[in-house]
């Protein structure tokens, strides 16, 4: 079935099940998961046991999962997280939809999880096709506005050529780019993850993977949803205690 949505908006059930009531099981939910993760169980069986033990359905699971990490890695993100004033003056790599989804979403009013290591994630996935949205040039306006505080060297947008329709949003970061004066190049990979953990730049995203192996990263789209979409709904699944001191043995 093609995708016809106008909007990177909420999933008609996602009132209900992000309501604040379901904070506290949720944010417990995201607590155990991160235990079990520290103690080197396996993704795909702690989230089940986690999932089972708060009867979570399919997508409050995905939301868990998607906030939740181990004390190894929420150190070592937050060891390599600069403040989002270091992109003045540097080289920028963008993982490209990842941040243009999250603010997307942001605007539309969909929701926003705040994971474990303070990054904001949507809801959404790719599923090997991108559609450009009511939202997407709202979106890229309000990264390009937000740059301005602290212009970058250069930015450089990696877009997954696999991706249906990625060559199009490619077309158009660069067209508006150059309109707007921005210092902005896009790269199609078939790998932005490699790219993006091999990079010297300072990375934007939220992707665990890359969180877990890049140099350097900051977390540019809870800034740019703080100051671009004051009414964004954001469900927050921060674990409330405090990190680790050190890494496990």
């Amino acid at each position: 079935m093609p995708d016809t949505r106008r909007h990177r908006g909420p999933h008609p059930e996602d009132a209900a099940l992000f309501a604040p009531e379901q904070w506290r099981y949720l944010q417990c939910a995201v607590r155990h998961l991160s235990w079990l993760l520290s103690g080197g169980y396996a993704w795909e069986s702690a989230l089940k046991l986690v999932g089972d033990r708060f009867r979570l359905n399919a997508r409050q699971r995905l939301a868990v999962q998607r906030c939740a990490c181990s004390d190894q890695s929420l150190l070592r993100r937050a060891a390599s997280c600069l403040p989002w004033q270091a992109v003045a003056g540097q080289g920028v790599s963008i993982d490209g939809f990842n941040l243009l989804m999250t603010v997307e979403a942001a605007l539309a009013g969909g929701v926003l999880l705040c994971g474990r290591d303070q990054c904001l994630r949507d809801m959404a996935s790719v599923h090997g096709s991108y559609r450009k949205v009511a939202e997407t040039m709202p979106a890229l306006r309000a990264i390009g506005a937000f740059f301005s505080h602290a212009p970058p060297a250069h930015c450089t947008w990696w877009l997954d050529r696999p991706v249906s329709n990625s060559g199009r949003l490619s077309q158009l970061i660069v067209a508006l780019a150059e309109a707007e004066g921005w210092p902005w190049q896009t790269q199609l990979v078939t790998d932005p993850d490699r790219e993006l953990t091999q990079t010297q730049d300072l990375v934007v995203t939220a992707d665990s993977v890359i969180l877990d192996a890049c140099c350097r990263w900051v977390n540019l789209a809870a800034a740019i949803v703080a100051a671009a979409a004051h009414q964004a709904w954001i469900v927050p699944l921060n674990d409330p205690a405090p990190p680790p001191s050190a890494l496990a043995p």
